[in-house]
């Protein structure tokens, strides 16, 4: 089943629209398959390309939402982009988020990586608002700390429940 991906601003106007395919849905997620559509982009020591495969899970319940992202030729891992945001709006044939602008790069060998403080920063979110994507952005990095280390510095993709 196709499903329509609306990335949002504070407004809640539309940023980035684009379809990907349904492979599992819960009562508080949603996992999605989608191709990455633009021009190749360089994210620090990573360059998503055109065609890269990212297996997206977005949550109801937790203020983030979490991409594995697959090279299209060799269908390795290449990271997991974590965006931080508000709880995803998930309804029939759609799934929409409030990106807050930070973000949590993870390597397949466990190094990570914040992005976009200084955007985070420029919205003056409200206090609660911007504590709870600090929390966010923490809880997301003590989980791929905790799982790294369980497995000795390395993990599979499939290794991830989240």
């Amino acid at each position: 089943m196709d499903v329509t991906i609306k990335k949002l601003n504070l407004a809640r106007q539309e940023t980035f629209l684009y379809t990907g395919r349904l492979l599992a849905q819960q009562a508080d997620r949603v996992v999605l398959e989608a191709e990455f559509n633009r021009d190749d982009l360089p994210i620090n020591e990573i360059i998503l390309r055109r065609g890269d495969r990212f297996v997206e899970t977005y949550f109801t319940d937790r203020w983030y939402n979490v991409f594995a992202i697959y090279d299209r030729d060799e269908n390795r891992l290449k990271a997991w982009y974590c965006n931080i945001g508000h709880p995803a709006e998930i309804r029939a044939g759609e799934v929409s988020y409030i990106d807050l602008a930070l973000d949590l790069l993870v390597y397949p060998d466990g190094r990570q990586v914040v992005l976009d403080e200084d955007e985070f920063a420029a919205l003056a979110l409200p206090a609660e608002e911007a504590l709870q994507a600090r929390r966010a952005l923490q809880e997301l990095q003590a989980l791929f700390t905790a799982r790294f280390a369980a497995r000795r510095g390395t993990a599979a993709d499939s290794d991830f429940e989240w």
